[in-house]
């Protein structure tokens, strides 16, 4: 039934809005809803597993993981950055009122049954191998989304 599923595109790899999906898609979850994130792009980065995974790259692949940030530690906020002193004051803001790390946001959403696809076209584009996302997450394209749209009664572009 479409009331009861939900579907978000993680476009952005940005603090905030990593946050506002995780938050929404949590909160869905905890309401009995199906629900599944679409990662794609820079969205992506928020899938990498922190520590380097040693694994064949070619050139341009290896520029681009080593220019992207891995994981959702390294998430930076999209306003108010400041060279890094907007997004460290606001996980400092975060700490001290509660409220989990995008990090803990993730693993939580994955305990409460959120699905995570991986956009395999972005992560051929991006140079991103299976093998450097975080445990839990499924691969699938376009048509993947959209056969989960089709079901949903709420389609989310974050």
């Amino acid at each position: 039934m479409a009331d009861d599923k939900k579907t978000i595109i993680v476009f952005s790899g940005d603090l905030d809005k990593a946050m506002a999906a995780m938050i929404i898609a949590r909160g869905a979850a905890a309401m009995g809803n199906e629900v599944t994130l679409f990662f794609t792009f820079w969205g992506l980065n928020l899938l990498r597993k922190p520590e380097s995974v040693p694994i064949q790259k070619g050139f341009l692949e290896a520029m681009f993981g080593w220019m992207m940030p891995r994981g959702a530690r390294k998430a930076a906020l999209s306003k108010m950055h400041m060279g890094g002193m907007g997004t460290a004051m606001m996980q400092h803001v975060m700490k001290t009122k509660n409220v989990p790390t995008l990090e803990e946001m993730i693993r939580e959403a994955q305990e409460f049954g959120v699905t995570f696809i991986a956009c395999t076209m972005s992560m051929d584009v991006m140079g991103i191998k299976p093998e450097e996302l975080i445990d839990g997450v499924e691969f699938g394209g376009v048509a993947t989304y959209l056969g989960s749209a089709d079901e949903a009664n709420v389609n989310l572009f974050i």
